[in-house]
């Protein structure tokens, strides 16, 4: 059937007078067309169906183009397959009727051919039609039969009939049966019956073969026999006879099942089934119905089930013996079981003391046990032991009963339970043994105090650490049990820089966590000691002690102390440079100290600021001030250095001052220092009065002798006292400095011409005169007017009374 379809225009007026046009066009080439073919099962494969090009009409040629192909409807097999080449329908898998339809009349496979382009259908039928390829078979290739020499003539006995595959004509049509005296064959509606035509008579004929055939309609015919097997029986005229009256046997309990008991006998003096004798049990007991089974054919009687000479030591039975029409006869059975060693002895506890406590005494007894076995006489005699590594024995007692004794000191910190092993054995052969598994706990007492798991503790902190944060954890362990072995922690009393410890840490009692109650300084507190106690529960309870150790690390929290030149505020510091200094002269020198430790106090200097760059520099580590190059006419008189000294902590800190240098070779150059000598004098005539009115005449005395011991040395051996550099006072210093490794700058020995204000006067610094080259004349002293000072030396200018040159000295060695 083929199907067109398109769609009509449709046209839309709107006020526009716009029209649309739409067309949409769908072509659908579908043709159904029915072939029929009849193709004889198991054909060949690659065997022409048909031609189905030529029968549908259409063009082999374009079977390809258009990808024929063949489906198939329920099944994965492809019984035929389509040759796009000519357009013939060939078998491609042999087709068999029956196992394809079975016994239905009509067989039918559904085969599809599908073309595309455009898409057609064609359905294909191929009828498979039977062929004769299957034979008459009976299911049974002998058939037994017993018939009895008294049956009447006319007996109709049924036999089963044969089975063909095949349908129609193939099948099934007729049976015949070999020719003989006594039986003829009679079919009806596939109904096979054999049909005694004369009777039989045992005496003459005990058995008969009869060959049955069957045959089919087939060409070529197919045929399938069966052989008819006919037993004559006898008539019963004589019952079974036993050979004795009564059987006996002994039989050793837990034999095997199917062990031989004893075998009985019967016999019939009849013949065939009349003389065929079968052996029965006659009535037994439920408890003993499974116990044995007898052969019905041989009378050999077996052992089926469980022996046991201590459930029963002997059996009783009736045995029956029957013939094949029911005549029966019957014999007394007894069997004897003798006792073998299999029931090993079972020890039952009878009290136990659980738990006991570990102080127990030797002796005590903690236990009772009872032994039996189920097995008589020497089978049933037992002997009860004990392993050999436990503080346990066992004592005989009465009858089967043994007491479970301590035999030595029990610990339960070293053995807190016990598996006791108690074995027993008999006397049997093999003899057979036990064993139990007594489980004892020992309770403890409080005999053991708390152990710190470390002899002493160490605990490290960085200062300005916050109060209550973690400084170590010690721990100690009791091996008692539970409340025995319960551990609390507290701080023994004790004082830490005159205040009580408590007020430094703190311990958690459960845990032993120890915390810092304040914030630690480095500066003030490097190190202190605490004692811990470890106290159980017990009682009495018990206790150790431990001491920590905590080591307070430095932080980089104190920024470099300048000590020369003074900070500004205090004493106006001013150096002399002369014009004739040449590059690399040593200037002057800054001197500074960090109250840290470590890497925290080294230092570093950097000149951040000059009134001329390129004139000055400063030793990173050392902190003298050197020139660059040599001084020059045009370079400016009054130098301002800003010098910054910087740490090594991490972050860094860092402190600034101002280096005042004057580039001048005489003194009465500087006006600012010309009228300043006198008034210097009687400033320090006025000191001198004051000193001598308010000291006692005994130190006085004391005070000039030290002066002039002093100026006499100097004069005699200057290197000797001064080459050894002078310590700074401990006023510059920083509360509890210390300098680390040489970390600071005061290490040579320099000296330099200083010149201060009056307000100096109370300063501590002491300034010394180097023995260095490059560095300044020590006899050059400042002599000009205030008024050439100007800018940053406009305060120095004023206050200037200057007399004298003083030698100061310093030194960097602390």
């Amino acid at each position: 059937m083929r199907f067109f379809g398109m769609m009509g225009d449709k046209g839309f007026s709107t006020f526009c007078s716009v029209l649309y046009f739409a067309s949409f066009f769908v072509m659908l080439h579908l043709v159904n067309g029915d072939l029929s073919y009849s193709v004889p099962e198991e054909m060949k494969r690659d065997s022409v169906i048909g031609n189905v090009a030529k029968d549908l009409g259409l063009d082999h040629r374009r079977f390809s183009p258009r990808q024929a192909r063949v489906d198939f409807e329920g099944t994965r097999k492809r019984y035929c397959d389509i040759n796009v080449n000519t357009g013939d329908l060939i078998a491609s898998e042999r087709m068999d009727r029956e196992s394809l339809c079975g016994k239905k009349p009509s067989c039918v496979v559904k085969v599809d051919l599908v073309l595309e382009n455009p898409l057609e259908l064609h359905r294909v039928s191929l009828h498979v039609q039977d062929i004769n390829d299957n034979s008459p078979q009976f299911r049974e290739n002998l058939i037994d039969m017993e018939i009895s020499e008294l049956a009447e003539k006319g007996s109709r006995f049924p036999i089963e009939e044969a089975h063909d595959a095949d349908i129609g004509q193939n099948a099934v049509q007729r049976y015949s049966l070999q020719k003989n005296d006594h039986f003829i064959l009679s079919v009806d509606s596939n109904k096979v019956d054999l049909v005694l035509e004369n009777k039989l008579d045992r005496e003459k004929q005990k058995e008969l073969n009869l060959l049955l055939t069957a045959l089919d309609g087939g060409s070529p015919q197919r045929s399938g026999t069966v052989v008819i097997h006919v037993t004559v029986l006898d008539a019963n005229d004589n019952a079974p006879v036993f050979s004795q009256a009564v059987y006996k046997a002994s039989l050793p309990e837990n034999s095997p099942p199917e062990s031989t008991v004893i075998t009985v006998s019967a016999t019939d003096a009849d013949e065939g089934v009349n003389g065929d004798v079968t052996y029965h049990f006659g009535h037994v007991s439920d408890d003993d119905v499974n116990v044995f089974s007898i052969d019905p054919k041989t009378g050999e009687i077996r052992v089926s089930g469980v022996i046991d000479f201590e459930e029963s030591s002997s059996f009783e039975m009736r045995v029956q013996a029957k013939d094949g029409l029911g005549l029966t006869s019957y014999a007394k059975v007894i069997i004897d079981i003798t006792d073998v060693n299999d029931n090993a002895p079972e020890i039952y506890l009878k009290s136990l003391s659980n738990p006991i406590p570990e102080n127990v005494s030797p002796g005590t007894e903690v236990g009772i046990i009872n032994v039996q076995d189920r097995d008589s006489e020497s089978n049933g005699r037992v002997r009860c032991s004990i392993q050999q590594n436990v503080p346990f024995k066992l004592v005989p007692s009465i009858k089967n009963y043994y007491s479970l004794v301590s035999t030595g000191q029990l610990d339960r910190e070293l053995v807190s339970d016990y598996n006791i092993t108690i074995t027993a054995t008999d006397e049997g052969s093999p003899p057979l043994s036990s064993s139990k598994s007594v489980q004892l706990s020992v309770a403890d007492i409080n005999d053991n105090p708390p152990v710190f798991e470390e002899q002493s503790y160490s605990a490290y902190v960085s200062e300005n650490n916050k109060p209550g944060s973690t400084l170590c954890s010690v721990s100690a362990r009791d091996p008692d049990w539970r409340q025995n072995g319960t551990v609390i922690y507290s701080l023994l009393a004790g004082e830490v820089g005159g205040a009580p410890v408590s007020s430094y840490v703190s311990v958690n009692g459960d845990t032993g966590v120890i915390h810092a109650v304040r914030s630690f300084d480095y500066e003030q507190l490097r190190s202190f000691k605490v004692h811990v106690m470890a106290r159980d529960n017990g009682s009495p309870p018990l206790s150790s002690n431990v001491s920590v150790s905590v080591l307070i690390s430095d932080v980089n929290d104190n920024s470099p102390q300048i000590l020369y030149p003074a900070p500004e505020g205090n004493s106006f510091m001013t150096e002399l440079v002369p014009k004739a200094a040449h590059g690399g002269s040593l200037v002057s020198k800054v001197i500074a100290v960090d109250a840290d430790s470590g890497q925290n106090a080294w230092l570093s200097y950097q000149i951040v600021k000059s009134t001329d760059p390129g004139l000055f520099t400063i030793g990173v580590h050392s902190g003298e001030i050197r020139t660059q190059r040599d001084i020059s006419e045009s370079d400016s008189m009054k130098q301002n250095l800003i010098v910054s000294v910087k740490d090594n902590g991490q972050p860094s800190l860092s402190a600034t001052c101002s280096m005042y240098l004057l580039i001048s070779d005489n003194l009465a150059e500087v006006p600012e220092l010309k009228d300043i000598s006198y008034d210097e004098k009687n400033s320090k005539l006025t000191s001198y009065l004051i000193i001598a009115l308010v000291s006692v005449s005994t130190f006085f005395l004391t005070f000039i002798i030290i002066i002039l011991g002093v100026r006499f040395c100097r004069r005699r051996k200057p290197r000797l006292l001064f080459d050894g550099a002078v310590a700074i006072p401990s006023a510059y210093l920083p509360p509890n400095y210390a300098d680390v490794d040489g970390t600071g700058t005061l290490r040579s020995t320099y000296n330099y011409d200083a010149y201060l204000t009056t307000g100096s006067r109370t300063s501590d610094f002491k300034f010394v005169s180097s023995y260095n080259d490059n560095t300044l004349p020590a006899d050059q002293t400042l002599r000009k007017s205030p008024t050439d000072f100007a800018d940053p030396f406009e305060d120095l200018g004023a206050s200037l009374e200057v007399r004298h040159s003083f030698h100061l000295y310093h030194s960097t060695d602390y």
